[in-house]
């Protein structure tokens, strides 16, 4: 991989690790390779963001590439996680503590299977308040750390396989697949909702983007040893 290609345009997939912010990712692949490559300017964005707590596939864009960075965000995406069931979250997820707790012994397989048809297809869904949409100007996260009630409209979104593949009450595993927008963490709250408990995302991992699959994808330090051999 030269200056050259990179400028003209790469598409690196890079496997983030928990705790690391997307933009963290892009910020530390954008001065690696102004270093190795003595550049002075390079573009570098990703497309599509995953929460800190989230791990798996990240799609970086490099140079000229950068400019299918939308494309490649409106691709299908397929996730791998965890539920916890019988309790929330504010955040609906591991982000904050938990603040409710819900009764569980009427949960039984049968229902946990059932209830994801209801989440088949194009369905609306609210987006948690602790998340990067903007609202009048601000992110709606710094609006709920702030304490404001925000009115948070819902959006339109699909999902084309909902699959629960392994349950340990309180801990269900699931994989799904969903168009550009969907909020598993919204996913996970409703979906306690709909079991009449409550429920929180526990884990989650994002397995492919479109075509592409976190199994070719590159850690952050096998990245770094690649170009520094260049």
């Amino acid at each position: 991989m030269t200056a050259e290609d990179l400028l003209n345009g790469q598409v690196i997939l890079i496997d983030k690790p928990l705790d690391w912010t997307s933009f963290q990712v892009v910020n530390k692949l954008r001065w690696a390779i102004k270093k190795n490559y003595n550049l002075k300017k390079i573009k570098v964005g990703h497309a599509g963001t995953l929460d800190p707590l989230a791990t798996g596939l990240l799609i970086i864009c490099t140079g000229k590439f950068t400019k299918s960075i939308d494309e490649y965000q409106a691709q299908e995406k397929e996730y791998t996680g965890t539920f916890y069931l019988g309790a929330t979250t504010p955040s609906f997820d591991l982000e904050t503590k938990v603040n409710e707790h819900f009764p569980t012994e009427h949960i039984n397989n049968e229902l946990i299977i059932n209830t994801t048809k209801k989440f088949m297809g194009e369905i609306e869904q609210i987006p948690p308040i602790f998340s990067a949409i903007k609202k009048d100007g601000k992110r709606l996260y710094e609006l709920a750390r702030a304490g404001e009630n925000t009115k948070i409209q819902s959006r339109k979104v699909t999902i084309s396989k909902f699959q629960i593949t392994k349950i340990n009450l309180p801990i269900i595993e699931f994989r799904v697949k969903c168009s550009k927008g969907t909020y598993i963490r919204s996913l996970a709250n409703d979906y306690g909702k709909a079991l009449e408990s409550g429920a929180y995302l526990a884990s989650l991992r994002r397995t492919k983007i479109g075509d592409f699959d976190v199994s070719k994808a590159k850690s952050i330090d096998e990245f770094l040893s690649l170009i520094n051999d260049n």
